[in-house]
């Protein structure tokens, strides 16, 4: 279901005359809810009545078409995917529209930039030879797991795409330390325009060929595949908490025990700050999430 604002004036016998969105130029405040709405042919102010599913009885909706043309169809269609699951109701919303134009370009110029500095395409399995550029594969790979299990088992595409927006923040950080670090964004990149192809099918092509591959077709290729040495941690980092509250976080190794993980919570400055001068209880450590110590 596509619901949308509506836009009203009253009539002298009670009625209610009700104006397009499109029709309406509308004011908002900073966290972007509407704040008031005037009538664009007059200038003069209308009432905002409530979101509504789109009807022609609230002439409330509005043709996608104009939205294509002005920001494209793979943004469009980004937008609906991203703005609510298949069973739920879709808010529609311009300036979600914007957003999703937003991420496109950013998307863009991180390929125009990664290009600028020199393609890595058909070098295979790149070397991750910085701490930084392993954080990328690993969290990349997350991104190609969680994607995959989005798209094709819970056919949740709106996560999926916000997983995708988390890399390329990450991706807008990187910045490639020597040859092994530019390759492995250059298979960052690859992967997030062939996760994004099936949403995006325009910006998806023609970015894969910016990215190297000139002769080929995306939609031709296998689907990104989990490398699950990538996936390897260095460190974990767990939380500790002191009668339930977060006091510090600490970076432990993926084989530490039980007690060693104890021990170095114990140890870590502002944990002692809570407990100096209590019994300690109780310590409780859940293996890769979190440490929890019970004083009295």
């Amino acid at each position: 279901m596509v619901i949308a604002e509506t836009y009203y004036r009253d009539n002298a016998d009670g009625s209610k005359e009700w104006f397009n969105p499109a029709d309406v130029e509308v004011e908002r405040d900073e966290r972007g809810r509407v704040s008031g709405a005037k009538l664009a042919a007059d200038g003069q102010p209308v009432h905002v009545g409530g979101i509504e599913k789109m009807s022609k009885s609230k002439n409330n909706g509005v043709d996608p078409q104009s939205m294509v043309d002005r920001y494209g169809a793979d943004t469009v269609r980004l937008f609906s995917m991203f703005a609510a699951p298949p069973e739920q109701s879709l808010e529609w919303n311009e300036a979600g529209v914007e957003g999703m134009a937003r991420l496109l370009k950013r998307l863009w110029n991180l390929v125009d930039k990664h290009v600028a500095a020199g393609t890595a395409a058909g070098q295979g399995t790149p070397r991750a030879s910085t701490p930084e550029a392993r954080a990328i594969r690993r969290q990349l790979h997350e991104t190609i797991r969680k994607v995959g299990d989005d798209y094709a088992r819970r056919y949740s595409f709106n996560t999926a795409i916000a997983a995708v927006m988390e890399l390329l923040n990450a991706l807008a950080k990187f910045e490639p330390a020597d040859a092994d670090g530019q390759a492995v964004r250059q298979e960052a990149l690859e992967a997030v325009v062939k996760l994004l192809n099936p949403i995006t099918p325009h910006a998806s092509h023609a970015l894969w060929q910016r990215l190297g591959h000139p002769e080929a077709l995306i939609e031709d290729l296998p689907w990104p595949q989990v490398d699950e040495a990538a996936l390897a941690r260095d460190s974990l980092t767990l939380a500790v908490q002191v009668n339930g509250k977060l006091r510090a976080t600490i970076d432990v190794a993926p084989d530490a025990g039980k007690e060693a993980v104890e021990a170095q919570a114990m140890a870590d400055a502002n944990v002692q700050k809570f407990i100096e001068g209590k019994t300690v209880r109780k310590v409780i450590v859940v293996p890769g999430k979190i440490v929890n110590i019970v004083v009295a």
